[in-house]
């Protein structure tokens, strides 16, 4: 036994991969980390945020893998499922986005340093995120007409809307936390604010300590119109000049740092162009693929070029549209902004009577004819449309943020010492 032990010891031995965290019935690996660390830091450093300490960053990084998979784990147990169509479908318009072929982008990742096959996974995942999200969350968010009414009165006393670009550092505090608990977070909290009114980079610091989601990439928000914006942050900017930094807030979720970036007076034009269109749109499928789709609306295309065939008649029998289909495609009058941005900028380029070549959209390829346009005065319906979007998604992300907290603190977590 002794020589088949120092046989052994001769041969090359693989390293063993260490368990890094358990979460609940699976685990994240020292490899995983490792990787997700390689991956985050190359993303900063092109986006030019100052890295933080390594090990504020592992621990940065583990918490949100720990929070990913326990999100995927409950996503999972609620029965959401992803078709692998789906996925193939994204990775194609990710492609399409930045002017490459599937192929190409799969060489574009891996001198990223990236595997196509971990590129697939985490499109899956963030699929089966976002479906969990909308049904856990975005589903049940409501708004009422007392809200709308609020909303449209606080803009008519000020006369106009105002945008502001902020930063936010969260400091979470755990459910059902002990008094003690609280009071450490608040202090890690007003430590991280000292360090930023001692002229700490803001970026930085949201890298190593925010508990946001955007905490790595720097805690920006980008602008943000009043109505999209909690009225928790609304009152501490009341005051701020561009550059500072308001004082500590608490809220359910936690304690928050925002910084005022700078602001602007947003001037709402009154008077909108409108667009009469109809479409027929093609979904593809298991059993049509996206050539099959395009090649159809092209035969389509050519029947009514020639004069064969109606739009409105074709539109009725091959629209998967149901909706729009049954009206002969018509999708009416629509403003800026209805329709997803593939659809709007092909139809902005048509003039009134004519056809579009096939157009590929997240919903599938469509054809479209522009039928007519007007200048139209914003209504009291589109102006308490607005409304009713800004609010339904600053709703949703606070509902989100409470979600996310209550499936990570009812994870089973042990986190393992690394060597």
């Amino acid at each position: 036994m002794a020589m088949a032990g120092r046989g052994f010891a001769a041969t090359e031995i693989q390293p063993v991969d260490q368990i890094a965290a358990v979460v609940n019935d699976e685990v994240i690996t020292r490899q995983e980390l490792d990787r997700r660390y390689q991956e985050v830091t190359r993303q900063m450093r092109s986006q030019n945020i100052q890295l933080p300490p390594r090990r504020l960053l592992e621990q940065q990084l583990m918490e949100r893998m720990i929070t990913e998979l326990a999100l995927l784990q409950s996503a999972r147990s609620s029965g959401i499922r992803v078709d692998p169509v789906q996925v193939e479908r994204a990775i194609q318009r990710i492609a399409d986005q930045n002017r490459l072929t599937v192929d190409q982008l799969r060489e574009a990742l891996a001198k990223d340093g990236m595997g196509f096959e971990r590129f697939r996974e985490n499109i899956r995942n963030e699929i089966l995120l976002a479906r969990a999200r909308e049904r856990q969350v975005d589903n049940k968010v409501t708004v009422s007409d007392a809200e709308i009414d609020g909303y449209l009165q606080t803009q008519s006393a000020q006369g106009k809307d105002e945008e502001y670009n902020l930063s936010h550092i969260l400091v979470t505090v755990p459910e059902n936390a002990s008094p003690e608990q609280i009071q450490a977070r608040k202090e890690r909290a007003e430590d991280i604010l000292n360090q930023l009114n001692k002229g700490g980079d803001f970026a930085q610091l949201s890298a190593s300590y925010s508990d946001a989601p955007n905490a790595l990439q720097g805690g920006g928000l980008g602008w943000k119109s009043r109505g999209q914006i909690p009225s928790l942050f609304l009152d501490s900017l009341r005051g701020l000049n561009p550059g500072e930094t308001a004082p500590l807030l608490k809220s359910a979720n936690g304690f928050h740092i925002v910084k005022l970036n700078d602001k602007r007076g947003k001037d709402v034009s009154t008077v909108i162009t409108q667009t009469r269109v109809r479409h027929i749109l093609i979904k593809p499928s298991e059993l049509t693929s996206e050539s099959d789709a395009k090649n159809r609306l092209l035969q389509i295309r050519e029947r009514i070029e020639q004069g064969g065939a109606k739009f409105e008649d074709l539109a009725r029998q091959y629209s998967e549209d149901l909706g729009s289909g049954a009206k002969g495609g018509e999708l009416n009058w629509v403003s800026p902004g209805d329709l997803v941005p593939e659809f709007q900028k092909a139809m902005d380029a048509l003039k009134p009577g004519e056809l579009s070549q096939p157009v590929q959209s997240p919903f599938g390829w469509h054809l479209i004819q522009v039928l007519e346009r007007r200048q139209q005065d914003v209504t009291e319906e589109r102006q308490r449309l607005i409304a009713r979007q800004n609010i339904r998604e600053r709703k949703s992300e606070e509902a989100f943020q409470e979600w996310v907290r209550q499936i990570r603190d009812q994870a089973y977590v042990e986190i393992r010492p690394l060597d």
